[in-house]
């Protein structure tokens, strides 16, 4: 590849990720101690970026890859989306801010395809050249939450939010300098079928598929539980640079993400999948029990288990779904899988996160919130461990054997 063009890919996946970590990752202090959000509205504006994983498919299927090079609609969306995230720093009403998050989720959750499109396009052997430019991505998420900590930034007020709609301006303004991405499917007709990957539904015939995707499902509803709570919850207890603090969560995914192929060789994909599944609930258990005082390595073990957990499962899920089908409906199949985890389980995980954060939130005299954090934690990591159990019964990994189109299928 081109070095000029490497650096660019690189570049835009560092702003692209960094946007959305110098939000993300500080909503839930923002919107506890700044705003006196209940819990449920909480995870109610994090379940937005899920409604926004289901809704954005159609955006880039029906639209974006028929007309418009990615390139241009990826500058539009940012330089809408930072309009949108500037806009939500003057919310107080929670109704509102859920719709805000909403529309701003319909403009950057389609960057992951789009920049995913715009890599792909560009290589010739996406195996060897995709990862180093991907995880420029990591790296973005973890600079911005270092940003937070070495500038001072106040993690309960709406200056992240601020913070991420400049990147996302200084992204969108970038992304029309990229090499050009025509549109894949210009002048073809593209359907709904097409769009959620429901060829792949197929699949689930095979007893052993179908108990994946459904465990896929279940694991992301505790999953739900980290992004809602993990920040608020470190704020709450008296941990400080938290923003800075679980930028080591992404720092692990980079090393566990190099551990992986050496893991899938030795013990393969089921028992890589249950170590990803049991570090979910490892780490609530650690949440649950750990403090900032004598037994805070168990909250800094918690964040480092994220690699794990990330990597582990959804990667390795990612790799299990390219072999498990043939050629002509891998597109699809990842597709579906993404469509139930990253969309449906989490949409799901966020309105359970919600209810079991009222169930133990009470309010003193002048408005704070109480939470009772070992009850709050320990309702996922009893998930995790069901969906590990089930898992481990009723999946069966089986050998693999060549398939005239070059997939790997059942023996």
């Amino acid at each position: 590849m081109n070095p000029l063009v490497r650096t660019k890919l690189s570049i835009m996946m560092f702003l692209n990720f960094f946007v959305w970590g110098a939000w993300f990752v500080t909503l839930a202090t923002y919107l506890s101690a700044g705003l006196k959000f209940e819990p449920g509205a909480i995870a109610a504006a994090y379940s937005t970026t899920n409604w926004g994983a289901i809704i954005s498919p159609f955006f880039i299927g029906m639209i974006a890859d028929r007309f418009f090079s990615a390139e241009r609609v990826l500058g539009f969306l940012h330089l809408a989306g930072a309009v949108v995230l500037y806009y939500a720093t003057s919310i107080t009403d929670p109704g509102a801010l859920f719709w805000t998050l909403v529309l701003y989720a319909m403009c950057y959750m389609p960057s992951l395809a789009l920049t995913n499109a715009i890599s792909f396009h560009q290589m010739k052997d996406p195996e060897k050249e995709f990862p180093g430019i991907r995880v420029c991505g990591t790296l973005g998420w973890i600079v911005a939450g270092l940003s937070i900590s070495v500038l001072g930034i106040k993690e309960a007020s709406s200056a992240p939010l601020m913070l991420a709609a400049g990147a996302s301006v200084a992204m969108g303004l970038f992304s029309f300098v990229l090499p050009n991405t025509p549109p894949k499917s210009r002048g073809k007709k593209v359907t709904v079928r097409d769009v959620l990957g429901l060829d792949a539904l197929d699949l689930l015939k095979d007893p052993s598929f179908a108990v994946f995707i459904l465990a896929s499902l279940l694991i992301c509803i505790p999953l739900a539980f980290y992004y809602t709570y993990a920040n608020m919850y470190f704020n709450e207890i008296g941990m400080v640079n938290v923003a800075g603090k679980m930028t080591m969560g992404q720092m692990s995914e980079v090393i566990f993400m190099l551990l992986l192929p050496l893991l899938l060789t030795r013990i393969g994909v089921k028992k890589t999948l249950i170590i990803g599944m049991l570090a979910w609930f490892l780490r609530y258990f650690l949440f649950a029990y750990g403090n900032v005082g004598s037994l805070s390595f168990m909250l800094y073990t918690g964040i480092l288990l994220h690699g794990i957990c990330y990597d582990f499962f959804f990667v390795t899920a990612m790799i299990y779904v390219d072999n498990e089908t043939p050629l002509k409906i891998r597109a699809s199949a990842q597709g579906f899988f993404a469509f139930i985890s990253y969309g449906v389980g989490m949409v799901v995980g966020n309105i359970v996160a919600g209810i079991v954060g009222n169930m133990f939130t009470t309010s003193a005299a002048d408005g704070t919130k109480i939470h009772d954090w070992s009850k709050i934690w320990m309702a996922p990591c009893l998930m995790a461990l069901v969906v590990v159990v089930l898992f481990l019964l009723f999946f069966k990994e089986r050998p693999r054997v060549s398939h005239e189109d070059g997939a790997d299928v059942k023996a």
